[in-house]
Parts: C-alpha cells; structure tokens; sequence
C-alpha cells in the first residue's frame, strides 16, 4: 500500500497528544518553515515557488512543549504543501494589459474564502490540536508575528479548551478607544521589571535582557469580514528592553494573549511562555543541519514521503537533546527502546550500572563520531543524527542476524 506524509506522522502525533491528555496544560508552539529544492531541476512537478526564486516545499508544524520547563514533547500536527506557480504572462503584452492582469488577480485573491488561503494554516492547527488532545488538557497555541490574524482570535471563541500567545505583528484599531494597541499600552505605567534569557540568533548575540513591562485588557476591532463575531477580548503584554549593549537592537514584544493577565505572576508566565517559541525554530534547524532534509533530490511524493520520516526523527533528536540537558539522570529506557539499549551496551567498551539518559546520548554521539577527550564540547546535532542513524544501521544487522540463526 503506498504511503504518504501523513501517514508517517499520525501515528506520532496520536502518541504526543496521548501523552499530553494526562496533564492539565501543555503549550503548542507553532512555525513554518521554508524547504528549498532549487536544485532540482528535474521532477520539478509537486514543488512550488518561495521567496527570492526558491522552488520547494513548506512545512508548518506544531510542536508540544511543556509549559514549565520548556521540554520538547513531540508534534502534534504538521502540514505540508506546495504553492502553485503562476502561469508566465502572454507574449508580447503591453503595460496596460499587465495591469489589468494584475488588477484581476488581486480581485480573485481577495475574493476567495479564508479556508482556501495559506494562512489558514494557523486556524486549522487551533482545531486540529484541539481535536487530538481532547477535552482533559487545556493547549495555549504559541505563534510569532505570522500568526496574528483576526480569524485566529475569532476562532478562540468558538473552541473550549484552547488559548493562545500571540506576537503583534499589526498596530490594530481597539472598540471603543481613540488610541491603536501600541499607543494604549505605551499609555499605562510599567507595572515590574522582569530578567530573561536570549538565545543567539542569526541578529542577536546571546544575553539576559532586563524588561520593563505593561499589561493591560483591551478589546480589538473587529474587521469588516468578522462583524458578526463576537468581541476579540485579550489581555496584552508589552516588555521593552532596558538598557540594551551597545550595537544590540533592543528586545521589544507586544504580546497578546487570551489568558487573564491580572498578575504580575501570570504576566511573566506570558513572557516566559512566548521564549519557548524558538524551540519550534530550533526543531526545523536540526531538521536541516542534522537530517539535512534538503540535500536529498527526489520527485515531491516521495520527498513527501521521506520527509515524514525525517520529521519524525528530529523531533526525537531535540526532545533527547533536552531531556540530557535538562534532566540527565532519567532512565535511558525514557529515550530507547530496549533493543537500542542492547546494542548500545554491546558497542560500548566502560558500561556504567545505572543506564541513563545522558548515558544514552553520549553512546549515540560516539557512533556518530563523538570524540570522548572533548567532553567539556556539546554534543551537536550532526554527529547525533550521525549517530542515531549508525544505530538504525546496526539494529537492522542484528535482527537479520537473529533471523538467520
């Protein structure tokens, strides 16, 4: 029977959002991201354009992570699709005619329904994890600036046990008030200070950022297409960075949120909430870093298809890459199964009487090529993934090695 991505991935997804049902809250950080395979030039039937002549697939997922310690947990949905290419424009065509062309298209873009447009995306990812998890479990969506949109607001009201933190990305007009949400919130009196981790990212050196923060309820206009709804009630927090470095572009996030923001407990919360967002970021770079995912040169189905699979591995790369950093003394058996385990113990010269979970990275890591006199180095995510995979390649050995005998 053929196969396809999302058969690879639901059986994943199923077993995320089992084990999330048990707790009380879980966070469902959301992203997409952009899978190029200019390269290809042929089999060129089922990728689609990106942004600066890319030509390839995008993937949106999202990723459970715990609410407390940041821990990722695994996925609980993911999509992915091609855009379509545009039909190139008649021969010989005049200004006046590209125009109305043009004209034509934007009418036909505007006109079609939001469940036919990319960004539906974040709406059907509010419905899809609802439905997985169940009722027992309460899921705040995390999303960057590309997740706000009315209808993601919209939908909160019409869903039971889902919330959200969101990044504005627009200066948005509010009901009943003169002022825009920033020139309202730059209105109300910094309520606390509050001190928070940065990662490096590609513009931004690593620090503790000191942040002055507002909060406050307010009420967003509704746009015309969404008349009929009911209020968009959030509450926002705004934190501004104090006294940047020098060089450094200050932090400055204007959150909302559809959780009560009455305390400044919750309000850090928030805040602490929004930074696990970069985990998802994190997931799609060792998705291409570490199972390089863009090097293979296959026709879409079936780069479809090995893409479920690789999906599911990275996220299998970061959540034992975390759980070694954040709880290295769980048992080994909480990140291997115990044929894995076997073969680890035979392939490794010094076992130690407890098997652990850093045990079990830095086994994986060494068939990977992990060097062990340059233990005070991380562990990085190829010679993991290098490893992980050498792994695979054994365990098949010995079941065809049981088999034969």
């Amino acid at each position: 029977m053929k196969t396809s991505f999302a058969k690879i991935i639901s059986p994943h997804c199923s077993m995320t959002a089992c084990s999330v049902s048990s707790q009380e809250m879980t966070l469902s950080v959301g992203d997409t991201t952009f899978l190029d395979y200019e390269g290809i030039k042929q089999k060129r039937q089922g990728y689609g354009p990106q942004g600066r002549g890319g030509n390839g697939l995008l993937l949106h997922s999202a990723l459970a992570v715990d609410p407390e310690q940041g821990q990722p947990l695994g996925l609980l949905w993911q999509k992915v699709w091609n855009r379509q290419h545009r039909p190139k424009p008649p021969k010989n065509e005049t200004s006046r005619q590209k125009k109305k062309r043009q004209t034509k298209a934007r009418k036909t873009a505007r006109e079609r329904l939001f469940e036919e447009k990319e960004s539906y995306r974040w709406v059907e990812a509010l419905h899809a994890v609802e439905k997985a998890v169940g009722p027992s479990t309460r899921i705040i969506h995390v999303f960057d600036r590309e997740g706000d949109i009315a209808e993601v607001f919209e939908r909160l009201n019409t869903l039971d046990n889902t919330g959200l933190v969101v990044r504005a990305s627009h200066n948005r007009c509010l009901e009943h008030d003169p002022n825009r949400l920033w020139e309202k919130l730059e209105a109300q009196s910094v309520q606390f200070e509050y001190e928070i981790d940065l990662p490096k990212t590609k513009g931004r050196s690593a620090r503790t950022a000191k942040l002055a923060v507002r909060c406050c309820l307010v009420e967003l206009q509704r746009p015309a297409r969404l008349a009929a709804s009911q209020p968009l009630q959030i509450y926002a927090v705004y934190a501004t960075e104090v006294a940047p470095p020098e060089g450094e572009e200050p932090v400055s996030w204007m959150l909302l949120t559809s959780e009560v923001v009455t305390t400044v407990e919750m309000a850090q919360t928030i805040l602490r909430w929004y930074t696990y967002r970069w985990r998802v970021e994190e997931y799609h770079k060792v998705l291409k870093s570490g199972t390089q995912v863009e090097r293979y040169r296959l026709a879409s189905e079936g780069m479809k298809t090995l893409l479920g699979f690789l999906c599911v591995t990275a996220v299998e790369l970061l959540r034992v890459t975390y759980l070694e950093r954040t709880q290295p003394q769980l048992p080994a058996q909480d990140v291997l199964t115990p044929l894995q385990i076997k073969v680890l113990i035979a392939k490794t010269p010094k076992v130690p009487k407890t098997l652990t979970v850093a045990w079990a990275v830095q086994a994986v890591a060494r068939l990977g090529g992990y060097l062990e006199h340059r233990r005070n180095t991380p562990i990085g995510i190829q010679v993991l993934w290098k490893g992980w995979a050498k792994l695979n390649d054994l365990i098949e050995g010995w079941l065809l090695a049981t088999q034969e005998t």
